[in-house]
C-alpha cells in the first residue's frame, strides 16, 4: 500500500506588502492626529485657558484623524496587482 503525503501548500496572506505599508502610514497619521488634539489644560481650576479653542484642535486634528481612518480603510480594502 502506497502512502501519499500532501504537498506543502504555500500560505496566501490576505493583505500584501503595500497594504501593510499603507496601514502603517495610517497608524502614524492617527498618532499625529491625537497628539495634535491633546493639550490645552491648566493647573489652576479657577483659570480658563482659551487654547482649547485653537484652530489646531478644532480643525487640523479632526481632519488628520479622519484622513488616517480613511487610509486604514483603503489599506484594508484595496487589492493590488502583484
Amino acid at each position: 500500500m502506497k502512502t501519499t503525503y500532501k504537498s506543502e501548500e504555500k500560505t496566501v496572506m490576505p493583505l500584501g506588502r503595500k497594504n501593510h505599508i499603507i496601514i502603517g502610514v495610517a497608524i502614524l497619521l492617527l498618532v499625529v492626529g491625537f497628539v495634535l488634539l491633546s493639550g490645552g489644560g491648566t493647573d489652576n481650576p479657577n483659570e480658563f485657558n482659551y487654547d482649547i479653542f485653537s484652530v489646531r484642535r478644532l480643525v487640523v486634528a479632526p481632519i488628520v484623524l479622519v484622513a488616517g481612518y480613511v487610509l486604514v480603510g483603503v489599506g484594508i480594502m484595496k487589492k493590488f496587482k502583484d
